[in-house]
């Protein structure tokens, strides 16, 4: 059995992508990512596994079928659960689709929904509802809005303490989800 402690970062990048050009680090999506690594090397107290560290390096120029998909696949499999940032900047790409769709739908792996545009609680839910606006954004990224209803899924404002909150909650990890469904920090 795979001990599952990595977190998956899915994010949207324009294709094809190399993080080692000069424009990778304009690409929006991929700047908060880095922020949780650069977070984690910083901070002790803060919990981020990253599972794409783990294993081969994944190149847009490979093979999507041969070698990217099944190295995507390979990382899913060994997280505890899936850090979804989810902008205003978000493309419905096919990697993204690729690494949702598996990661729930597959995988059954809980997600943290972590949304850059928004800083505070009130932002992503009013009245104990998630308001408009975060609903708006999953049109963004069908498979997602469609699938979700299948694990427990965390919305949250792109804020370090309230990230940390939901890295430690085991209700948002693989062996100790809670039931199927959408939350949120009140």
């Amino acid at each position: 059995m795979t001990y599952r402690n990595g977190n998956y970062t899915a994010f949207y990048v324009d294709e094809p992508f190399d993080q080692n050009h000069k424009n990778a680090n304009t690409t929006e999506d991929f700047c908060y990512y880095h922020l949780f690594q650069a977070w984690e090397a910083k901070d002790d107290d803060f919990h981020f596994i990253d599972s794409h560290n783990k294993n081969y390096d994944v190149r847009d120029g490979s093979d999507w079928e041969k070698t990217l998909k099944p190295r995507l696949h390979e990382r899913l499999r060994n997280s505890k659960n899936i850090i979804l940032i989810l902008s205003s900047s978000t493309k419905n790409s096919k990697a993204l689709r690729e690494e949702i769709d598996y990661g729930i739908n597959t995988c059954e792996l809980p997600i943290i929904v972590i949304y850059p545009d928004y800083n505070e609680k009130s932002d992503i839910a009013k009245d104990g509802k998630i308001t408009q606006k975060i609903k708006n954004l999953w049109d963004k990224l069908p498979i997602f809005r469609d699938s979700k209803k299948n694990v427990p899924v965390i919305h949250i404002p792109y804020k370090k303490e309230i990230i940390k909150k939901a890295l430690d909650s085991k209700n948002y990890m693989i062996n100790s989800k809670r039931e199927a469904g959408d939350y949120f920090y009140s």
